[in-house]
């Protein structure tokens, strides 16, 4: 099942997308998903980031591809930090500059949370699993070296685009994840290759961070980083979610 959010009018919306069919969920899809019998085509409507995240907390070196990347042993423990609610935009928004002389892209698998969750077990984590969606986790990679913290390179208005919608049937333990830049395909990889998997990762986080419905898990990006300039096109693709696309402001 797809769930998207999306605006039409003066109107905002969660639906079920089914081909070109939405049907109109009452209120947000947490803790039950509620239908209605109201419809709308989805050329009708625009897009919106899939949810309303609180925080996103996201996962640095994640994959063992990425690890030898950049040549270092991988982390004994989740790597966390911080991506701001203001940071986030939808499918189709313009990812903008503030001012770094670098800035990457990041293809990631994100975890959609659907109730306040905290002090999780490993075998209880999924049951507070909504679905899943791409992510793009947009780096300043100069200020993500000179900085002492990563609130700023991580942390930018633009900076986490989500979306196209929630999939909420995956096994987030064997999918393919990539990201293309210009129609090039840059990032490729199983998530098998995951250093900590989603229950592993949402048992750790909640040792320390609750996490509320909406909030966002970023699990890492593989191997292959690279800048994006003005004008450049970038789309991130997980196997059945679908595609992320977004350019450079």
């Amino acid at each position: 099942m797809k769930i998207i959010r999306y605006s039409i009018g003066n109107k905002t919306e969660y639906g079920i997308l089914d081909g070109e069919r939405i049907q109109v969920i009452d209120g947000k899809p947490y803790p039950r998903i509620k239908k209605l019998e109201q419809f709308h085509k989805l050329g009708e409507v625009k897009l919106l980031a899939p949810c309303e995240p609180t925080k996103i907390i996201a996962i640095g070196l994640n994959y063992h591809s990425h690890a030898k990347e950049v040549g270092q042993p991988a982390p004994k423990e989740p790597i966390m930090f911080y991506k701001p609610s203001s940071s986030v935009i939808g499918p189709g928004e313009k990812i903008r500059n503030p001012g770094s002389t670098r800035v990457d892209y990041e293809a990631e698998l994100g975890v959609v949370i659907k109730a306040p969750a905290t002090k999780v077990s490993e075998k209880d984590a999924m049951k507070y699993v909504l679905g899943y969606t791409c992510f793009n986790d947009v780096s300043a990679r100069d200020w993500q070296k000179n900085d002492s913290q990563w609130a700023r390179a991580k942390g930018a208005d633009t900076f986490a685009p989500i979306g196209p919608w929630i999939e909420t049937e995956l096994n987030p333990g064997n999918v393919m994840l990539e990201a293309y830049l210009n129609s090039e395909c840059k990032q490729k990889v199983n998530t098998s290759d995951l250093i900590f998997s989603v229950p592993a990762l949402i048992s750790y986080i909640t040792r320390f961070i609750t996490l509320f419905p909406g909030d966002v898990i970023a699990t890492g990006t593989p191997a292959g980083i690279s800048p994006m300039k003005s004008g450049d096109t970038i789309e991130i693709k997980v196997e059945g979610v679908g595609t992320l696309r977004n350019t450079m402001a």
